[in-house]
């Protein structure tokens, strides 16, 4: 997208979707006439809300669809989020990107595929997600498992019965909490897993979320009989420079900015085991 990886781009907001209380999904495109970047599922950018700072947030737009809009789902946790939620259409931000690693949607071509999500975890899946749907016939059995706090916290609740019925989808969902009007299931995501049903001895799983829930649901894929070779999960660190250059996301010997945020598994359990990592 850009000569120096370090020089953001002026864009412009062209749309807003309130998704949850604190959560808000933004589309944008560069201000000038220059087409949008081209992304793979996975990808992030680093969005620089001007005179407040600058934050990574996950790509969560569909890869065919990039030419119209880059999309990202972003929650207000602090200045930088919150300024960016604070946008109308209209709006200016500077996007440098896109980085890292994608989900390997070639490699799980014929295989199995797990998408293991917790929270806002979905938002980056959901380019993979979308990817397999639309090239459905290359994959085998496609199982979404997704766990949130609450019913009200449910991220792209009508995007997931829409995959649902589609019924070459298998979509399960769960809360830590519900009221007794909840027909649906109560509990960690971790436990879905148990009762899906893939062949593990050629099975990809993807997992993006909270740690200790990625970290639980592979211990759960490992015990299925999935190796850690093929379970894939999407790290979180403080990205500053994007290109692996300032250490701010050091983790271990790796970068996330750059060797990440898609890891295999087995390349990090060990480090994922560290206090303070």
């Amino acid at each position: 997208m850009m000569t120096d990886p370090m020089a953001p781009v002026s864009f412009t907001v062209v749309s807003t979707r309130r998704e949850l209380a604190g959560v808000l999904t933004l589309t944008i495109e560069p201000s000038d006439a220059r087409e949008c970047p081209e992304f793979l599922p996975g990808q992030f950018n680093m969005l620089y809300a001007f005179g407040v700072g600058e934050v990574p947030i996950s790509i969560s737009g569909v890869p065919a669809a990039s030419g119209a809009g880059v999309v990202h789902t972003i929650r207000s946790v602090g200045a930088a989020t919150q300024a960016l939620c604070g946008l109308k259409r209209g709006g200016a931000l500077g996007v440098r990107g896109p980085f890292g690693t994608p989900w390997p949607l070639k490699e799980a071509e014929g295989a199995d595929v797990l998408v293991v999500a917790g929270g806002l975890g979905l938002a980056p899946l959901r380019p993979a997600i979308y990817s397999i749907l639309s090239d459905r016939e290359r994959y085998g059995r496609f199982t979404i498992l997704y766990g949130t706090r609450s019913p009200n916290d449910i991220l792209y609740a009508r995007e997931l019965r829409q995959w649902r019925g589609r019924l070459d989808a298998e979509v399960e969902v769960t809360v830590d909490r519900a009221a007794a009007d909840w027909r649906g299931n109560v509990g960690v995501v971790p436990a879905l897993i148990s009762r899906s049903s893939f062949n593990p001895a050629g099975a990809v799983a993807f997992l993006c979320g909270p740690e200790v829930m990625m970290r639980f649901s592979a211990m759960e894929l490992l015990a299925a009989g999935l190796p850690g070779s093929r379970v894939y999960l999407s790290m979180e660190r403080n990205m500053k420079c994007s290109v692996g250059h300032c250490g701010h996301c050091q983790f271990g010997p790796y970068f996330v900015c750059k060797d990440g945020p898609v890891f295999p598994y087995d390349r990090v359990m060990d480090l994922m085991k560290v206090p303070e990592v």
